[in-house]
Parts: C-alpha cells; sequence; structure tokens
C-alpha cells in the first residue's frame, strides 16, 4: 500500500487532501508543521509527501531539503503546494528537489491528474 504523508498547518486543507488521497487507496497520516512532518519521516519515509509552502516554525523549504539529506529521502516523490502565484518559491522548491508542485485549494481531479503525471498513480 502506498504511504502518503500530508504536511499542513490547516486542519480543512490536510482533511480535504486526506479524503481524496485515501480514496486512492494510499494509507495516509498527517502533520500540522514542519517539525512533525521530519518527525514522522524519520520513523517511516512515506512514499508520497503533499508538503505545504507556508508553515509557522519549519517551513516546507526547510522539510524539503531535510527529507532530501535523509538516508531514505530520495525516494518519496514530494508535491510543494502553495496558494501563491509567484514562481520564486515553486522555482525554489523544485531547484531543492521537489517532484512538482500544486496550487491550492486543489480538489481531486487536479490530485489524481497531479499523482499521474509523476507516476505516484
Amino acid at each position: 500500500m502506498t504511504y502518503c504523508l500530508i504536511v499542513d498547518d490547516s486542519s480543512v486543507i490536510r482533511k480535504v487532501a486526506r479524503r481524496i488521497i485515501e480514496g486512492f487507496g494510499f494509507q495516509v497520516t498527517e502533520a500540522r508543521d514542519g517539525e512533525q512532518a521530519l518527525e514522522q519521516c524519520r520513523l517511516l519515509m512515506p512514499d508520497v509527501i503533499l508538503l505545504d509552502h507556508l508553515m509557522p516554525g519549519i517551513d516546507g523549504h526547510e522539510v524539503l531539503k531535510t527529507v532530501r539529506s535523509m538516508p531514505e529521502g530520495k525516494r518519496p516523490k514530494i508535491v510543494f503546494c502553495t496558494t501563491e502565484n509567484d514562481l520564486a518559491p515553486i522555482t525554489r522548491a523544485m531547484r531543492s528537489g521537489a517532484t512538482d508542485y500544486m496550487l491550492k485549494p486543489f480538489d481531486r481531479p487536479l490530485v489524481e491528474a497531479k499523482f499521474q503525471d509523476v507516476g505516484i498513480i
């Protein structure tokens, strides 16, 4: 079973993403911030990470760089999520090792298309 970690400080976004991704048959866990996400990755590296850009404390860029530096950190597909249509954070994320990006808010067709594009489903 594919294991997906959803990282977002918004409980609403996590809830919506969980419903969508569980609908693909994935096992899903959530993290409300970067610190919690890194803790979960140290315990069990997910196959997929849906990663929020702006969070209090450790932001999405730092999580991305830290995960990619971990022993199993090259394996997960990491989809960087942002509400900003500014290319600078997206470009930075892609250069830091994001597999792809997605603008929020998102819905099932968008997530499904993105996951198909990057070979997750």
